[in-house]
């Protein structure tokens, strides 16, 4: 049976006068992928930043493999301890314009860690390699394509090997395509290296292919955790809208039943031309203002 590596026991965190996160519960097992999901503007990203010590919580703590890391009471110095062991993938990758793909990768390796110049360049090679690039540490930020981009972004993140990555809407802006690739690539570091995953999202989809258990926030609270299973099942009608309203872009089709059809495209296309040109209705004739001087 998996252990939690990760717990935030009744987190809380405010804004001025404004708590943003209430009273937030969760466990993270070890060599698991959770995904946080919610609306926007709901405290995803705080719980993300309290996690990788951006922000302390107001209320709460955080504990990471039996310590507590963080709270409203604990020295900074005992985050300071295990930051190393959180990995981060930023929305947009955050890569460094002004570095090449190798020195983006390279740039945390050569800040934290004694590894000689001659380590550092097999694990950029090495973690260029985990993700599915090859000769590209040369090239510039603006000489790749958003999709390679990401996946630079995550070879810099599991360069220092750490414990847990947190990934902040990994496939925004990208297509359908380099988004099945990235969660493809999140399942596959969780295979080869054993990888405890967080992933903040708002795409159901994703959610459903990558995660083994599924937290769902609303207006700073927790209101359900458990698999995608589950998720599916809940009777909650705000759940049910949250995720039916995501999936319902596919030909707007309401029925859950429905979603798992194959589409008759014929069909769609044939309702699509239904409306037809009936002539015309109403006929108005404008005579044309001459100004002066016109012949």
């Amino acid at each position: 049976m998996s252990q939690a590596i990760l717990k935030l026991e009744h987190v809380k965190k405010n804004f001025g006068p404004k708590t943003v996160l209430h009273d937030v519960n969760i466990e993270i097992m070890r060599g698991e992928i959770t995904c946080i999901i919610g609306q926007s503007g709901h405290g995803k990203s705080v719980i993300l930043k309290n996690i990788m010590g951006l922000m302390k919580p107001d209320g709460g703590r955080i504990i990471f493999d039996g310590k507590v890391i963080s709270s409203p009471t604990t020295p900074d110095s005992e985050y300071d301890k295990v930051r190393h062991k959180f990995g981060l993938l930023f929305q947009g990758a955050a890569l460094f314009d002004s570095m090449t793909v190798g020195d983006n990768i390279g740039f945390t390796l050569r800040e934290r860690t004694n590894l000689t110049e001659e380590e550092i360049q097999e694990r950029i090679k090495n973690g260029l390699s985990m993700v599915g690039l090859h000769n590209i540490e040369h090239q510039m930020p603006a000489e790749l394509s958003g999709g390679m981009r990401s996946r630079v972004g995550l070879a810099r993140a599991v360069a220092l090997e750490p414990d847990i990555m947190l990934y902040d809407e990994p496939t925004s802006a990208l297509d359908p395509i380099m988004s099945d690739k990235i969660n493809d690539l999140i399942l596959d570091l969780r295979a080869k290296l054993n990888m405890t995953s967080i992933v903040i999202t708002h795409d159901m989809g994703s959610a459903y292919k990558i995660a083994d258990r599924i937290c769902m926030l609303h207006n700073g609270k927790i209101i359900f955790q458990g698999t995608p299973a589950q998720i599916r099942s809940s009777r909650n009608s705000y759940i049910q809208k949250f995720i039916s309203g995501h999936r319902k872009l596919f030909y707007a089709m309401e029925a859950e039943q429905e979603l798992d059809k194959q589409v008759n495209l014929s069909s769609v296309h044939k309702e699509a031309h239904k409306k037809i040109f009936h002539g015309v209705q109403e006929l108005k004739v404008v005579p044309k203002t001459r100004s002066v001087g016109d012949a």
